[in-house]
């Protein structure tokens, strides 16, 4: 089934779509071009005009080649939200040089993991940002140079390396990979197109009002698809001002609301947790009066941290659904729309869906079923990894989402889960989020992951509880919650108390090492 056309900002998405540059710098080239006094860019350090932000891409890119960068080669750049990272991005997209973005706070390990795959012609640590940056360069004996306008970095000796072949259409040359987390094996590298990033700037942008005047909080880190498509790109690719924030912190959220009149904040679920619990520890009333779109996103969201942020932060708290391979948005509600339901929203125009039984055959209106995607925002592919693309990616174009989704009358999406987190209890399906759904209903949960954990002949719920600091809430008092509220197939058989639940930079919860946890019996 093809998602209908609609209009954005006034022009329709396929207009959009069919005018996209082929590469992501010159759609913000004609913001520098047509309002060079405009802000573009805030960071700790400085705050540039979309002119200024032109002569950083420019200098960048001179100094890019003077250190031996070439036309398709690609470069792995370890940092945390800033200019330079901005500014790398754009001046290698100009070079037709790909960005493998990774997040400072990986462990070592994982990095290498990650060079060995990327094989980058340099690696660059932007260390001025970033702490963790400093401690990867060190490591790794970078010589630290400072680069024209965006600060110091730490860089590698050049690699003999073999560069890529250029292309000309953006469908098909590589802007960008984001490496994926290497939750279920080691991390793979998500082949990210100019013209898929940016089909998600501009028409998931557009929907986001992301346009001129606009500023827009960007913590979401740059290394995830998130921050680099929605965020980053969905900022500068509409002219609107990003304030590149390296980390997320509750005390510097609140603070950019009230005195920057920041307009749009996108974030993840846990993001949204942690503010309204800082928000009760400082007894502080929120004071957003610019602010007027909030989404989340990267992992669900429930309806009571929902019902809880709305009136907090005063506005909409608008929910949306995607993946890496996807550049990364697949569905979001709209501006204008209030839901009271954990709906993700229709999917977005031009894009291509269907939902597939056990036997590849499409299911009923209305079941669930497993969702195939297709469209220009789609990866090109694994880096270096074809056999693990053919599992996912068909030679027509449809991606297996991997995800269970149904569909309502009125064309709304709903994930219900991941197909390999789908817990049969004594025959019965069991949809994770259901029940994390209830469990974060009572007002001592902060968060909740639940997992299944295979028993003799059948499998148990596990439910993972960040609990409020200082709250004293015990497993008995929660199960007695759940059984008034979840049949009795659903309600946990355990109950693991830990401090914080383990996530990715961005807030994702880590259920393969909570299952793994599980597995082994152990608790917090």
């Amino acid at each position: 089934m093809r998602a209908p056309d609609e209009r954005v900002d006034g022009r329709w998405a396929s207009e959009i779509t069919a005018s996209l540059p082929d590469r992501v710098t010159t759609a913000v080239r004609e913001w520098i071009e047509r309002e060079p006094q405009a802000p573009a860019l805030v960071d700790p350090q400085v705050r540039w005009t979309y002119g200024e932000l032109g002569e950083a891409i420019d200098a960048t890119r001179e100094w890019l080649e003077r250190m031996g960068v070439r036309r398709g080669d690609r470069i792995m750049v370890v940092s945390e939200n800033g200019r330079a990272l901005v500014s790398l991005l754009l001046a290698a997209g100009d070079l037709d040089v790909w960005v493998a973005i990774i997040n400072a706070r990986l462990s070592g390990s994982e990095i290498d993991h990650i060079r060995d795959n990327c094989q980058p012609r340099r690696v660059l640590y932007t260390v001025e940002v970033s702490p963790a940056a400093r401690e990867h360069a060190e490591r790794n004996g970078a010589e630290r140079i400072t680069a024209p306008l965006i600060g110091e970095l730490a860089v590698e000796p050049l690699a003999d390396v073999e560069p890529a072949p250029v292309e000309a259409a953006g469908a098909d040359q590589v802007a960008a990979m984001i490496y994926t987390s290497g939750t279920t094996g080691a991390p793979k590298g998500v082949m990210l197109t100019h013209r898929g990033v940016l089909f998600i700037a501009r028409v998931s942008g557009g929907m986001r009002n992301l346009k001129p005047g606009k500023r827009v909080y960007g913590v979401l880190p740059t290394s995830h698809v998130f921050g680099l498509s929605s965020v980053c790109l969905g900022a500068l690719a509409n002219g609107a001002c990003l304030y590149a924030v390296p980390r997320f912190d509750p005390a510097e959220l609140v603070a950019a609301l009230e005195n920057e009149a920041i307009n749009v904040l996108q974030g993840v679920p846990a993001m949204y947790a942690r503010t309204l619990e800082y928000l009760k520890a400082q007894d502080h009333t929120l004071r957003a009066d610019a602010l007027e779109y909030t989404s989340a996103g990267g992992s669900p969201l429930d309806l009571d941290l929902k019902s809880r942020v709305e009136p907090v932060f005063g506005t909409t708290l608008h929910n949306g659904y995607g993946l890496t391979e996807a550049s990364p948005t697949i569905s979001q509600t709209r501006i204008g729309e209030h839901h009271d339901t954990i709906t993700v929203g229709k999917v977005l125009p031009g894009l291509d869906y269907r939902l597939l039984d056990d036997n590849g055959q499409e299911v009923n209106h209305g079941a669930v079923g497993e969702l195939w995607v297709r469209g220009p925002n789609l990866m090109k592919g694994y880096y270096r990894r074809p056999e693990a693309t053919a599992e996912v990616l068909t030679e027509d174009g449809w991606l297996n989402t991997g995800d269970l989704a149904r569909i309502d009358e009125h064309g709304n999406l709903f994930i219900v889960g991941r197909s390999k987190e789908l817990i049969i209890r004594s025959g019965f399906n069991v949809y994770p989020p259901d029940v994390e759904a209830v469990l974060n209903e009572h007002p001592d949960v902060t968060l909740s992951a639940v997992v299944g954990r295979q028993v003799q002949d059948n499998e148990e719920v596990v439910a993972f509880i960040q609990p409020v600091p200082g709250s004293g809430l015990t497993a008995e008092a929660l199960k007695a919650f759940a059984a008034e509220r979840l049949s009795a197939y659903k309600r946990p058989t355990t109950i693991i108390f830990m401090e914080t639940l383990p996530a990715t930079a961005t807030g994702k919860i880590l259920k393969g090492k909570l299952r793994d946890q599980a597995a082994a019996g152990r608790s917090a």
